[in-house]
């Protein structure tokens, strides 16, 4: 991976994780501490581990730390929809877009490392 480059997934994920870091705080505000607590820790770890499998110690590796990703994908997505179909909460359709970009990268990602070899 050439180091010069933007690394696109990477900076997705750090931005999604301080947009979750904001809607979560505005959570707080309306004293949902449960579930503001529940999304803090799903999504930003979608970005943790996209960031651990840059330093993957082989392509398996890189593979299942994608893989964890998109699990935390997948919960934050529920956390969310959860957050979308309760009234008194705030609006979380900024994130879902967000996170579907994210996921469908993920997938494409996971995707393509199983069908080559390993680079050195």
């Amino acid at each position: 991976m050439d180091g010069q480059r933007e690394n696109l997934i990477l900076t997705l994920t750090l931005d999604f994780a301080v947009d979750v870091i904001l809607y979560a705080e505005a959570l707080e505000a309306k004293r949902k501490f449960v579930v503001s607590n529940q999304l803090l820790k799903s999504g930003t770890s979608i970005g943790a581990n996209v960031r651990e499998a840059q330093n993957a110690e082989s392509k398996a590796d890189f593979i299942h730390k994608f893989k964890v990703s998109a699990k935390e994908v997948d919960e934050t997505e529920y956390w969310l929809l959860l957050c979308q179909r309760v009234s008194s909460y705030p609006d979380p359709s900024h994130l879902q877009e967000k996170l579907a970009s994210i996921k469908r990268i993920i997938s494409k990602i996971i995707i393509s490392s199983k069908g080559k070899p390993k680079e050195t």
